[in-house]
């Protein structure tokens, strides 16, 4: 199915274009709310700007995707694909991205308020802030999410649950664009993998560590004010 029929078709009231083949296809700028795209081929596709809001992309492949500055407000990415995707600026907020594969994606600037992200893969990923906007993950669900040498620096990742998430050797420290520190303020991260971690200057006021692996962890100047230790004690 090319782009202009799927237009039509959505158009005239379809939303159903379950595994679709729209490899780099073009779609920017366009109104798709509430489209069943699930197992799609959308790989290499451009997508940037649409209003993709309660769209269903459940076990799609989008790697090497551009989505920046796209609403995903809402929508479902179970399993989804995302290798390589740029997705800065992005609006993902209370989307569904569990078990997504997200490796060396670009989420620099994006709003990730309260999306469930449990189990997703983040390797390498670039979470850094644009020159506008400071990546937001607070209050998400990153339960035992892979973030490993993952770039976090600014990040806000208030009242976020960490439980069980690898963060081995994430960067989580100030960041250069706007020196700003990364707010992991009243954060879960029991159990995390936080081994060679640069946490410089991060905010862990009232964060839960216990029984978070710190080996070879750069805590210099962070703020662990009411922060519960891995050892169970509270930082006063």
């Amino acid at each position: 199915m090319g782009v202009d029929e799927l237009l039509e078709h959505y158009l005239a009231g379809e939303r159903n274009f379950q595994a679709a083949e729209l490899r780099e296809a073009e779609l920017v700028n366009a109104t798709l709310r509430e489209i069943n795209l699930s197992q799609a081929d959308l790989r290499q596709a451009r997508l940037g700007k649409t209003n993709f809001s309660q769209a269903d992309f459940s076990t799609a492949d989008l790697s090497e995707a551009i989505l920046w500055g796209t609403d995903l407000s809402e929508a479902t990415l179970y399993r989804a694909v995302l290798r390589d995707v740029d997705l800065s600026g992005a609006i993902l907020r209370q989307a569904n991205l569990s078990e997504a594969i997200l490796a060396k994606a670009s989420l620099c600037g994006a709003n990730l308020e309260a999306a469930n992200l449990e189990r997703a893969v983040l390797f390498e990923a670039d979470l850094r802030p644009t020159a506008d906007h400071q990546t937001n993950l607070g209050s998400a669900n990153l339960r035992g999410v892979d973030l490993s040498y993952a770039n976090l620096s600014e990040a806000l990742l208030h009242q976020t649950n960490l439980d069980g998430a690898k963060l081995c050797r994430a960067h989580l420290g100030r960041g250069m664009r706007h020196g700003l520190p990364t707010d992991l303020s009243d954060a879960s991260l029991q159990g995390a993998d936080l081994s060679y971690a640069n946490l410089r200057g991060a905010i862990l006021v009232k964060a839960n560590l216990r029984g978070a692996d710190l080996t070879g962890a750069d805590l210099t100047g962070a703020n662990l004010q009411d922060a519960t230790l891995p050892d169970g004690t509270v930082k006063h």
